[in-house]
């Protein structure tokens, strides 16, 4: 852009509304807890509530990248702002689960909106160095987790101390939200947003959504329908089979077909699939992670500083992305990451409750998850600069949805039926009383409810012993996470030997020619990185 100082305005308030969709996660999970008691919440409700903070968001990304160049960057950022400030109203004052969820899908999709203008404006305005600059955008997510994290903190220490405060703490918490909300209102107030890459260079939108394709468009009506099949669980209807969703989700897709005759890129596709590993590894874990950590540690502060510990980790190193991918490559970071992050996960499973081995451990699973979601943005966006805001957006918004539909409810059920599994076995004369059987994502499932502690006769002494029980199965759920990471680091190897073989990895530059590892980050230029 012209104006520098315009620019740098520009850059800051999408920086903060990213901020601002942090908060929303972040004091999300800081109130499950109290939410669970209010609400009486099975821990398949609380993944949910988990997935749908997240889910909704790749509806909006994906409609407004559709859009967004005909209706303005500007406009789309007053539905965010709109959105985020009705939800936040609504959770404060809602009744219950379902206005809870209702609620949380509402800021989701102001999430999704944000994102939907902030990565192009800022792969736009920083078009010669993109990776750095959007892995500087991204250090806004980190940075908002550990922020929000510790007002979290500092409202419930001090709601404890003042028991005259109308209202429940948790009410208190989510006024959080409103702070980094109102700043980024105001900020982006009355400032012009650039055109996209894209249409700048004069591709047409017809070979935007051809480099989509319908092998992109079938993946994205797929999980749009799981996420259809959430909200009727929710509202008590029938939910839709998975395995009716992918026969569903064909007819969009070759309807969308028929129209843009491609199939799209095969590598940006097998990118998406891999996207439902990078989501639920980085993101699904950090929805559960405050109510393990709270768990295993017996307090819901220490559960909190956990993840802002590990936000504060990402923050940091975020900013350096642009000296580091330069020398190793974008996708050599990526699966330097996922066996980082790998390896961090299953010692988070096997380090008990030790808060020292728990805090060394986090370390390597904070620096192992902090490139993967821009990295894979400044991959797609060097790549791939024809497809415009609709690809940019797509793999944010399918890593998303999968990790609201599917990722975060999965974790749920893996410790709901761990948890299960270890009541049957060490409390078999109890068991029969405390379990109810539940449709879960893919089968039935029994759960242990703990409104039935009462009627089953479970006295003091059991019930320290059933949470201790319960705080070891949700840690050990970690290991099992663990497994997707690995799985990332062999599709990104698989990668790098498939570039390597065509001669190297190279971007695409619209003006005409392709930028070599050798002379720019990625397709950023390396020579000084500020």
């Amino acid at each position: 852009m012209a104006d520098n100082t315009q620019a740098r305005r520009l850059f800051l308030g999408c920086f903060l509304a990213l901020v601002a969709t942090a908060f929303g996660f972040v004091v999300r999970g800081a109130v499950l807890e109290d939410w669970a008691r209010q609400f009486t919440l099975s821990e398949e409700q609380k993944g949910i509530i988990q997935g749908v903070g997240l889910y909704p968001f790749a509806i909006s990304i994906i409609l407004f990248s559709l859009i967004i160049d005909r209706i303005g960057y500007g406009t789309a950022m007053v539905f965010a702002f709109v959105g985020h400030l009705v939800s936040t109203v609504l959770t404060i004052f809602a009744p219950n689960f379902v206005v809870l969820y209702i609620a949380t899908f509402i800021y989701a999709l102001a999430n999704g909106t944000v994102e939907a203008v902030i990565n192009p404006v800022v792969a736009t305005i920083y078009k010669d160095n993109k990776t750095h600059w959007l892995n500087i955008l991204h250090a806004g997510w980190p940075g908002g987790l550990a922020l929000a994290g510790l007002l979290s903190i500092g409202v419930s220490l001090a709601g404890g101390r003042v028991e005259a405060l109308p209202g429940e703490l948790w009410q208190w918490q989510m006024g959080i939200l409103l702070v980094p909300i109102l700043i980024y209102g105001v900020l982006l107030l009355g400032l012009r947003f650039p055109q996209q890459e894209r249409v700048e260079a004069g591709v047409s939108y017809k070979e935007m959504l051809a480099e989509f394709g319908w092998g992109s468009a079938y993946i994205v009506c797929f999980l749009l329908i799981m996420g259809i099949s959430q909200i009727l669980t929710v509202l008590r209807i029938p939910a839709i089979d998975w395995r009716v969703a992918l026969g569903l989700a064909v007819i969009p897709a070759v309807l969308f077909g028929i129209y843009v005759r491609s199939f799209g890129r095969p590598i940006f596709v097998f990118l998406l699939l891999v996207m439902f590993l990078l989501a639920t590894t980085e993101l699904g874990t950090d929805g559960w992670i405050q109510d393990i950590m709270r768990s295993v540690l017996d307090d819901p502060n220490k559960g909190t500083l956990f993840l802002v510990y590990t936000a504060s980790i990402m923050f940091v190193l975020r900013f350096f992305a642009g000296p580091i991918v330069h020398r190793i490559s974008p996708l050599g970071l990526l699966a330097a990451c996922a066996a980082i992050a790998a390896g961090g996960l299953f010692w988070l499973g096997n380090a008990g409750a030790s808060v020292g081995m728990l805090f060394l451990a986090a370390t390597f699973y904070g620096v192992g998850k902090t490139f993967f979601w821009p990295t894979t943005l400044g991959v797609v966006s060097e790549l791939y600069p024809r497809g415009g805001a609709l690809l940019l957006n797509a793999i944010a918004g399918v890593g998303m949805i999968a990790v609201g539909t599917i990722g975060t409810t999965a974790i749920g059920t893996v410790q709901d039926a761990d948890f299960n599994r270890a009541v049957q076995q060490d409390f078999p004369d109890l068991h029969n009383s405390l379990v109810q059987t539940k449709q879960g994502l893919f089968s039935e499932y029994q759960f242990v409810d703990r409104s039935k502690f009462d009627a089953a006769g479970v006295n003091e002494q059991q019930r320290k012993e059933l949470a201790k029980l319960e705080s070891q199965t949700k840690q050990h759920a970690l290991t099992k996470i663990a497994v997707l990471p690995v799985i990332m680091c062999v599709c990104y190897l698989i990668l790098i030997a498939y570039f390597r073989a065509r001669g190297g990895y190279r971007a695409e530059v619209l003006t005409g020619h392709a930028a070599k590892d050798e002379q720019f980050t990625g397709g950023t230029i390396a020579a000084g990185e500020g």
